[in-house]
C-alpha cells in the first residue's frame, strides 16, 4: 500500500463519518486535474487470507509541497491507459486493470485471487499525464504473495516503467518511499494534484493485526516521470 500549493481549488472537506485516507489500505482514488472529489473503498487480507472491504474515504484535490518530488521541468505525456507495470528491481512485471467506482462511490478493486495485477485509478491522471497517477497492488491475496509484496525496499533512484496503450514506455524515478501509520496518514501528501506528471504507488505494510484484520501501515512510493521512449 506523497506537498507544495499551486494554483486550483481549495482541498474538499471529508464528509461526516469518513476516516483518514490512510486508513484505507489500498485502493485510493485521488482527486486531480479540476479537483473533483473522488471516493475510495479499501480492502485488507484477515487471517485467513479472505479480502474484506474496508471503509469508504475522500481524497480531497490538494495543492503540493516542497520536498515532493515536483520539478517545474518535468515532461509529460497526453492521456494514454496504461497496459504494463515493470519494476525489475523487484521482479515486478504485471498487467493493469482499470479501476471504477461502484453504484455506491466506493473504487472496485482488481481480482482479488489475481496475485500479478495492478490497479490504476482510470478516473485520475494516466502514467504519464500531467497529474497525480494513482496506482495500487496487493501486498497479498488469500492465494499468497501478491504484486506490491517488495515494494517497501525501492529507494530513491530506483525506476518504474509504465507501458502505455499509445506505445509509448514512461519511466518514473523514485523520489522517496515512506511507510505511514494508518492513524496518522498524511492525506495532503500522498493525493496532492501536482502541475507535472507524479506517480503514486500504494500497498498495505507494516505488521498484521489480526483482531482488525487489517495491516498497521501503508507504503506509498513517490515518483515523478524521468523520461520517455518508444516501447
Amino acid at each position: 500500500m506523497v506537498a507544495q500549493q499551486p494554483s486550483g481549488p481549495a482541498p474538499a472537506r471529508k464528509p461526516p463519518g469518513t476516516r483518514s485516507l490512510g486508513k484505507a489500505l489500498l485502493w485510493p482514488a485521488a482527486s486531480v486535474g479540476l479537483g473533483a472529489l473522488l471516493i475510495f473503498n479499501s480492502f485488507d487480507t484477515n487471517a485467513e487470507g479472505e479480502p474484506q472491504a474496508g471503509s469508504v474515504v475522500t481524497a480531497p484535490s490538494v495543492a503540493s509541497e516542497p520536498g515532493n518530488g515536483i520539478r517545474s521541468a518535468d515532461p509529460a505525456l497526453p492521456r494514454s491507459e496504461p497496459e504494463r507495470i515493470r519494476i525489475p528491481e523487484i521482479a515486478v512485471d504485471a498487467p493493469f486493470t482499470p479501476l471504477t467506482l461502484n453504484k455506491t462511490g466506493q473504487l472496485n478493486a482488481p481480482p482479488p485471487n489475481h496475485k500479478n495485477l495492478a490497479g490504476w485509478f482510470e478516473g485520475g491522471a494516466t502514467p504519464g499525464e500531467r497529474g497525480t497517477s494513482v496506482v495500487a497492488g496487493h501486498v497479498d491475496t488469500r492465494t499468497g504473495p501478491a504484486v506490491f509484496l517488495n515494494l517497501s525496499s525501492l529507494k530513491q533512484g530506483s525506476t518504474v516503467e509504465i507501458a502505455r496503450e499509445d506505445g509509448v514506455v514512461a519511466t518514473f524515478e523514485v523520489d522517496s518511499v515512506e511507510t505511514f501509520n494508518k492513524d496518522d496518514f498524511p492525506d495532503d501528501r500522498v493525493y496532492a494534484d501536482a502541475p507535472t506528471a507524479q506517480l503514486r504507488l500504494i500497498t498495505c505494510g507494516g505488521d498484521y493485526d489480526r483482531k482488525a484484520k487489517d495491516y498497521e501501515d501503508n507504503v506509498v512510493v513517490f515518483a515523478h516521470l524521468a523520461s520517455t521512449r518508444l516501447g
